[in-house]
């Protein structure tokens, strides 16, 4: 019988944890470069965070940190790679929510999100913003949900992409409020934030990084933001929550994970790392020059992120009946 490379690895791991060598793991680890795979293109938010990430890493472990970026389907060709790499510490990702969204989303999914990774941090939180352009009659999110009953299917929302966190906030407004929106989506944030900024939308979903550079914009007004904290810098804007509808509490994010089977002392070994990094001056900096919160956090705050929102994103694509053609 042929044993797979990834198997023979996980056994070795096993057999050494049982004979008390695990610490031996995290003590010889690294020993040689890591690849850090980016399932999304260069340039972009989760890459800027990434490089940050492997030059701080190289410069604490003495080892090159490699950022190889595999964009495609969604992320989901990214997230495949280190889903059936070696678990010995030398694959690592980083990615975004969309990584428990898919699932819901697609008839096949190449991986199990929940079996076949080993979460090491949370690097940081991101929210939607509901925005409607500066002219809009309403000033408040009732008053907007009060505009849209009174003109039922003749309003829009804007999106940064069919699926996405936008999409699917979009149409829990229009299920937690019981109005009718048209959905405009857009292939990206840039696009989106162009035509509102235009008034050529009557509303959008935009995420925190890519409004931070407009928040204070004379042309937009921002009506509510997702999660359960308010953004920052718009301390006076109330959550979806705060507002009476539920549902909206599940942040987007920014992981760091490992492939399942990967030993517990080398998770944690680099656990320890990512959150000296993340609560060091300039990747906690620049996470909030992006409009994004620094998180940090451990291996088991990751696995419950992943445990509770995951069916609270299916629940959404279910009865909102989202589909990707």
């Amino acid at each position: 019988m042929r044993v797979s490379r990834r198997s023979a690895l996980q056994a070795l791991a096993a057999m050494g944890l049982a004979a008390g060598g695990g610490s031996a793991f995290a003590q010889a680890y690294p020993a040689k470069p890591i690849r850090l795979v980016v399932p999304y293109p260069a340039g972009g938010g989760t890459d800027i965070l990434a490089r940050i990430l492997a030059t701080q890493l190289a410069q604490s472990w003495g080892q090159p940190v490699l950022v190889d970026n595999k964009p495609g389907a969604s992320g989901m060709l990214g997230n495949d790679i280190v889903a059936k790499a070696a678990p010995d510490g030398y694959t690592v990702l980083v990615s975004i929510t969309a990584m428990i969204q898919s699932p819901a989303l697609y008839a096949k999914v190449p991986y199990d999100v929940l079996r076949d990774f080993a979460p090491v941090s949370q690097l940081a939180t991101s929210s939607d913003l509901f925005i409607v352009p500066f002219s809009s009659p309403a000033k408040t999110l009732a008053e907007f949900i009060a505009l849209a009953k009174a003109r039922p299917g003749k309003l829009n929302y804007g999106t940064y992409g069919n699926g996405t966190s936008s999409h699917m906030h979009g149409e829990l407004l229009k299920m937690a409020a019981g109005i009718q929106l048209i959905s405009v989506p857009y292939k990206g944030a840039g696009p989106e934030v162009n035509d509102l900024l235009g008034g050529q939308l009557d509303s959008a979903f935009v995420d925190a990084t890519s409004i931070t550079p407009h928040l204070r914009s004379d042309r937009i007004r921002v009506l509510a933001i997702t999660g359960t904290q308010r953004h920052p810098s718009l301390p006076e804007v109330p959550t979806l929550g705060e507002q009476g509808l539920k549902g909206f509490e599940s942040n987007g994010w920014f992981g760091v994970f490992l492939p399942g089977g990967t030993p517990r002392p080398i998770v944690d070994k680099l656990a320890a790392e990512v959150q000296r990094i993340v609560a060091g001056a300039e990747l906690s900096g620049r996470l909030k020059a992006m409009g994004l919160t620094p998180v940090g956090g451990t291996p088991e705050q990751l696995q419950a992120v992943l445990s509770n929102d995951l069916p609270k994103w299916e629940r959404i694509v279910r009865e909102a009946r989202i589909a990707i053609e």
